[in-house]
């Protein structure tokens, strides 16, 4: 028996529901902090099956218009994060200002490497081709739909109940989005990604994005 248009919008809806607001306060409110990240694992794994089974999708649309990008639109949008961040730790944290680079530059330098594989790939797998590949018919129309990508970005990382978190996860999904969808690169969008998180971490703000200083308003 073939399933009918609305029985399928309504069970992919279900499924945005539960992958990308569900499981996220799951994790956000009930994990312990030393279970985030396996969970998170998790999730990346349950979305890159789901992206698998995407009807249409595959895989060899990862390396479309992956060179539609310049190294001075890299270099400007670099310089950019690094003053923005630079400003916001001497004003919310300075303390914790450039602590990797100058007490732990050996540590510094693996999340470099480990960050732009093992985090902002398999996030940008999530938030971009899973969510406007699969779920494409039940979302709104032009700009409405970078914006609930943003704003479905900045709630996936509410397990550090950080405002700063959220804010700026919310402008690096606009930034990650337009290029994966303007500019129609996944690569560039993986980049723009990485070159962002290893910038963060640098400058001191990776305090907000550590699981064991969450501190949970309740």
């Amino acid at each position: 028996m073939m399933i009918g248009p609305p029985v399928a919008l309504r069970r992919l809806r279900l499924e945005f529901g539960l992958f990308y607001i569900g499981l996220p306060l799951l994790i956000a409110v009930l994990f312990p902090p030393n279970w985030m990240f396996p969970a998170l694992f998790a999730l990346t794994g349950l979305g890159i099956v789901l992206l698998h089974r995407t009807p249409g999708f595959q895989w060899a649309e990862l390396r479309y218009d992956w060179a539609n990008w310049t190294l001075r639109e890299v270099a400007l949008f670099s310089a950019i994060v690094t003053a923005f961040c630079v400003g916001l730790i001497q004003i919310t944290r300075p303390d914790a200002a450039f602590f990797l680079l100058v007490h732990r530059p050996e540590m510094l330098a693996f999340i470099w490497v480990g960050y732009p594989l093992l985090s902002a790939l398999p996030q940008e797998l999530l938030f971009r081709p899973l969510f406007f590949r699969r779920y494409h018919a039940i979302l709104p129309d032009g700009r409405a739909a970078y914006l609930l990508n943003a704003a479905i970005f900045s709630f996936a990382h509410l397990m550090y109940w950080s405002w700063i978190v959220a804010l700026m996860t919310f402008a690096g999904g606009l930034l990650f989005t337009w290029a994966y969808r303007q500019r129609g690169s996944f690569f560039y969008a993986v980049l723009l990604h990485a070159i962002a998180g290893n910038i963060i971490f640098a400058v001191g703000l990776g305090v907000y994005f550590y699981s064991g200083n969450v501190q949970r308003p309740f």
